[in-house]
C-alpha cells in the first residue's frame, strides 16, 4: 500500500441501503467532469475544497469579515456572502464563525485513514452482505486513490461498488474494474447531444466504457435517473430499452425518481438552481416508464 496516496473526500455516510446490497459504508469523492441540471450533489462537482455559508444559521457578528485574509467576505441581502473570484478557500473564516453558518466541504484523507473508516462497519457488512461504496462526485475523477482503496478493501475481503457516470478514460475503467465487484452505472440519455445539453458532456465515452464493462462480463446495474420535461420521454426509454437489451446478459435496471431535495444546497453554494420549478414524476409516470423498459425484457425496479 502507497502511503503517500491522497484523495479528497466530502462525505462519508454509514448504513446506507439504497448504494448496493446489504448495509453498506458509501464514501463520497469529490469531483465530477460532470455538471447534470438536476445534480443532487454540486457540493461535489468542483474538485477542490469549498466553503459553504448557510444564512439561517449566521447571527451577523462579522466575525468571518474579519477573519478573512484575502478580504473576500462582505455584507449582502443574502448575507456575509464570500466573492468567489478572491475566496482562497484557507477555512479561516469556518474556524472564527461561533454559529457553524460556515461549513468546509471537502478534506483530504489517505488510504490508511479510509480504511479505518471502512473497516469500523465490518460487523454490519458480515451480518447483511453489505461493504463500501464509493461515489460522488464522480469517484472514477480519483483514479490513482480509487485504485489503492479497492485494492486494499478486496485484500480485507470487504465487497466493493463503484457508483459511476461512466465518464473516464477507458484505461481508468480497465484499471477499477478488477477490484469493483458491482458497477452501479448511470445511463442518463442516449441521445448525445441532449446529453451534452443537460450534463455538459457528451455520452460516447459512457457508452464506450458501459460495452466493455459488459463484453468483459463485469456485474452492471444500471441506473436512470428520471427528469421529467428532460429524459422521461418515451423515446428515450425506448432507445435505452433497445439498447439494453442487445446484450447477451441484460442488465438490471433501477429508475430513480427526480426530487428537489437540493434545492437548499444550491443557495448555500450560490448557484443558480434550472430545475427549481420540476416536480417529482407522479408514481404512475414511473410505472408507465418501467413498463416500458420491462417490454425488453429488463429487470426493472423503481425508487432507491
Amino acid at each position: 500500500m502507497n502511503g503517500n496516496t491522497r484523495g479528497i473526500i466530502f462525505d462519508i455516510k454509514r448504513y446506507s441501503i439504497h448504494d448496493g446490497p446489504g448495509i453498506r459504508t458509501t464514501i463520497f469523492l469529490k469531483g465530477c467532469p460532470l455538471s447534470c441540471w438536476w445534480c443532487h450533489n454540486p457540493e461535489s462537482q468542483s474538485a477542490f475544497a469549498e466553503i459553504s455559508y448557510r444564512g439561517d444559521r449566521c447571527i451577523g457578528c462579522g466575525a468571518c469579515v474579519t477573519a478573512c485574509p484575502a478580504g473576500a467576505i462582505s455584507l449582502t441581502q443574502r448575507g456575509y456572502v464570500a466573492d468567489p473570484d478572491r475566496c482562497a478557500g484557507c477555512g479561516e473564516c469556518v474556524r472564527a464563525c461561533p454559529a457553524e453558518a460556515r461549513e468546509m466541504i471537502g478534506r483530504e484523507v489517505g488510504v490508511e485513514e479510509i480504511l479505518k473508516e471502512i473497516e469500523k462497519d465490518l460487523l454490519f457488512f458480515d451480518e447483511s452482505g453489505g461493504g463500501v461504496t464509493f461515489s460522488g462526485g464522480e469517484p472514477l475523477s480519483q483514479p490513482v486513490f480509487l485504485v489503492e482503496v479497492l485494492r486494499e478493501c478486496c485484500r480485507r475481503d470487504i465487497h466493493t461498488v463503484v457508483d459511476t457516470c461512466g465518464f473516464a478514460p477507458l484505461d481508468v475503467m480497465k484499471q477499477v474494474a478488477p477490484y469493483t465487484r458491482l458497477f452501479l452505472f448511470d445511463l442518463k440519455m442516449m441521445d448525445t447531444s441532449l446529453h451534452r445539453k443537460y450534463t455538459g458532456v457528451p455520452n460516447e465515452v459512457i457508452i464506450e466504457n458501459f460495452r466493455w464493462l459488459m463484453s468483459e462480463k463485469h456485474n452492471v446495474r444500471v441506473r436512470i435517473p428520471v427528469i421529467p420535461g428532460i429524459n422521461d420521454s418515451l423515446e428515450n426509454m425506448e432507445a435505452t430499452g433497445e439498447f439494453l437489451s442487445g446484450f447477451p446478459s441484460r442488465p438490471e435496471v433501477n429508475l430513480l425518481p427526480y426530487h428537489g431535495s437540493a434545492t437548499e444546497k444550491y443557495h448555500r453554494f450560490s448557484i443558480p438552481y434550472r430545475m427549481a420549478d420540476v416536480s417529482a414524476p407522479s408514481g404512475e409516470r414511473m410505472k408507465e416508464l418501467s413498463d416500458q423498459l420491462a417490454r425488453f425484457g429488463l429487470a426493472v425496479s423503481t425508487g432507491g
